[in-house]
Parts: structure tokens; C-alpha cells; sequence
């Protein structure tokens, strides 16, 4: 029932990272990751994991760490007291609903502050648009990353997102998932907490929003009534603050192609594009806030509201608590003072000045087609950065 989209158990990432070992793919990927430092030893390392746990100890956690190293000024978090029960100290699940901002990192940055506070992995919940050769596959199905199956198919959507929702709930309960399917997980047969994103992609415009279509997705799994079917998926907001906006000027290119054409089409390999410049471009500082999870109060109070009116209530209560999360960098405030013209306390001169650097030289970046909208561009790329802030306060 689960095998399309499961993660792989432990023989099938043993088999996968001798794959990805083998493949000519993984050259350019050790040249990143480790400058100076010969492919074989990568080559070494994958060819040696034998399980789901196996991978993240010798590979992925020193991948993640050597992001965090070279391209951020530092990984903070606050909220893991959730995951423990205080009387007993029994790992809690959650439903991880996330704001997006970057493809890969919102989750793997996740993942490597549970792997170093010695907490277990989460799941990973994303698009199969990502998985777009064989070699990508196998590095995302053996990072415990569950297949999102997208469709233009109104029955295939469906059908897909009752299996989808199934499988998580699955999972955030400990439920088994091997009824139909004996090798059907890796070996964390006590279930798991499962990240996804809040919304059908990233976040472009700096507007944290709920889609009512994810939380209506994952009803569909439920055997009981709206408040016990969300209590059993246990919904943990998860708020994610980058200072500088991963792939800020691809978001404001597409931005602005929407406003003047009305629609965008990605061009060939974009995802793949930016994945590579998310992953090398300077974050700054990032922030990582796992936020109090709903309680029955909560979801009481929007069941109380008519049948489509008590989704749109819930994903309020989830934005609540992730715009009341989000760290406001001095970056933030700046912009919203380029716009307005009002000067703020915030920052310093010299943060502005960094910040104001950072925006010329994306520009500069701007591909020859586009040049003559540059002015366009960067009143964008302002909004982008102000939008949190007048999210927090509202103007």
C-alpha cells in the first residue's frame, strides 16, 4: 500500500547508497561539500552504510554540519522540551507543519538539531517533482523522506493524498504500516515524527500562510470527528527564520513574471537549480522555533465553526503560532524602512550596509533578458525581506 512513497527500510539504503556511490553524479557533490578533498573518500564513506541510521551517522550528519559551517553564521533553536513527556521522559510525535522557505534545508536543518540533541529523526514529506532522476531518488528515499505524488489528475490527487495521509497518521501514532507489506519501514518500528510544509511549495513573497488543502488532507485519514482526528496527528507548528532569504532573487524573479504574465512556468532543471543555490548560498543566521502544539482547547474553538470554516480557523491558529515564532533579523527591518522611508532602532549602520551590499549584488546577478526591470526587481526583493515584519505587527 505504502511502498510508492515510504522511505526506504534499511536493506534498500544500503543497496541505494552503493548507488549513489557508484554514480559519476556524486564527483561535483564531494567537490562542495569537501574542497581538496579526493572523491573516494566520499566513494568510502556511502559504500560502508549499512542502514537508514548507518547513512545519517557517517554521511548525511557531516554533509549537514559542513552547510551549516560554511554557509550560515550560525544554527539556533528553541522548543525540544516538547518532544519528551516531562514525568517520564517518553518521546512525543508530532506533525511537524512547517513554514518553507528553502526546498531542502527547512527540514535537513531540522534533522541535524534532533541528530545532535540525541533526539530520533523525523520524516520528510516532499513533492515527487524533486525526485527527478534515479541518483536524487536514492539520496531522498534514504533520508527517511516520504513521496509526495503530484498530478494534474483531480482522481489520481485524491487517491494519492488518502494513501498520504494514511501512511502519516500511520506514523505519528505507531501504527504499524506492514499489514499489506511485510519490509514496509526501515527499522523504527515505533513510529516517528513527520515534517511537511504548510503549503503546496515554498513561500516567495515572505507571507507564512496555512494551506486549508494540507490540514483538509490530512483529515482525510481520520476515523472519528475533527477535533480526535487532529488531536491523534498531534500538530507541532514549526517556524523557520533564515536572515537571508535563500534564493532570494530567483523568488523575485518569479514574482515579478507572475505579476506581469500572470503565470510561471519553471524552466528546465529549476528545482534542481534551487536546490544547489540554496544549499551554497550565505543564510547568515538561522533561527528554528518547534512551537507549542495544538491543544484540544484549540481545536475545539475551530470545531466549533462550519465545515469548511473550521479548517480555514485551524490554519489561523497554525499561523499564529508560527508568525509569533519567526525571528525578525535586523534584515527585516531594514527593507520595511527602504520602502516606507521610516527608520527603525533595529539595526546598525553597519548592518544596513551589509544589507543594502547583499541586494546590489544580487541584482547584479539579473540574467540580460531582464535587466530593464532590475528597478522592479528590487522593490521585490524589499518586499520580500519586509513582509515578516509587517506580518508580526500586523501593518
Amino acid at each position: 500500500m505504502f511502498d510508492e512513497i515510504r522511505p526506504y527500510n534499511d536493506e534498500e539504503t544500503k543497496a541505494a547508497t552503493g548507488r549513489i556511490a557508484s554514480s559519476e553524479m556524486i564527483k561535483p557533490v564531494s567537490e562542495f561539500l569537501y574542497p581538496g578533498r579526493d572523491v573516494s573518500v566520499l566513494r568510502e564513506q556511502l559504500k560502508s552504510v549499512k542502514s537508514v541510521d548507518d547513512f545519517q551517522d557517517k554521511v548525511m550528519s557531516q554533509v549537514i554540519d559542513s552547510v551549516v559551517a560554511r554557509t550560515t553564521d550560525g544554527l539556533t533553536f528553541s522548543g525540544l522540551e516538547y518532544f519528551k513527556e516531562p514525568s517520564t521522559g517518553k518521546i512525543r510525535h508530532f506533525l511537524l507543519l512547517s513554514n518553507h522557505r528553502d526546498i531542502v534545508l527547512d527540514s535537513a536543518f531540522i534533522q541535524i538539531i534532533f541528530f545532535h540533541n540525541h533526539l530520533p529523526l523525523s520524516e520528510i514529506a516532499v513533492g515527487d517533482n524533486l525526485m527527478m532522476n534515479s541518483f536524487v531518488e536514492d539520496i531522498i528515499r534514504s533520508n527517511r523522506m516520504i513521496k509526495v505524488i503530484r498530478s494534474e489528475n483531480p482522481r489520481e490527487v485524491y487517491l494519492s493524498s488518502k494513501v498520504l495521509s494514511d501512511y502519516i497518521r500511520r506514523r505519528i501514532s505507531a501504527l504499524s504500516t506492514e499489514t499489506d507489506e511485510p519490509n514496509g519501514l526501515h527499522s523504527d518500528s515505533c513510529g516517528a515524527s513527520v515534517w511537511i510544509a504548510h503549503r503546496n511549495g515554498r513561500t516567495k513573497d515572505g507571507y507564512d500562510l496555512t494551506e486549508q488543502g494540507v490540514l483538509k488532507m490530512l483529515d482525510m485519514s481520520g476515523k472519528s470527528g475533527f477535533i480526535e482526528n487532529f488531536e491523534e496527528m498531534e500538530i507541532m507548528p514549526v517556524s523557520v527564520s533564515y536572515e537571508f532569504e535563500p534564493c532570494d532573487l530567483l523568488k523575485a524573479e518569479e514574482l515579478w513574471v507572475r505579476r506581469d504574465k500572470g503565470a510561471y512556468k519553471k524552466r528546465e532543471n529549476e528545482d534542481l537549480v534551487s536546490i544547489m543555490q540554496g544549499i551554497m548560498q550565505q543564510k547568515g543566521r538561522v533561527h528554528i522555533e518547534f512551537c507549542k502544539p495544538v491543544t484540544t482547547e484549540e481545536l475545539t474553538d475551530a470545531a466549533s465553526h462550519d465545515k469548511n470554516e473550521r479548517f480555514r480557523r485551524l490554519a489561523e491558529i497554525v499561523d499564529e503560532r508560527i508568525v509569533a515564532a519567526y525571528r525578525l533579523w535586523p534584515n527585516n527591518f531594514i527593507a520595511s524602512a527602504m520602502l516606507t522611508g521610516k527608520k527603525s532602532k533595529e539595526y546598525t549602520a553597519e548592518e544596513e550596509k551589509r544589507f543594502v551590499e547583499h541586494i546590489d549584488g544580487e541584482l547584479k546577478n539579473v540574467p540580460s533578458e531582464m535587466k530593464d526591470i532590475v528597478p522592479a526587481l528590487k522593490e521585490i526583493l524589499l518586499e520580500i525581506y519586509a513582509a515578516p515584519v509587517r506580518r508580526v505587527f500586523n501593518i
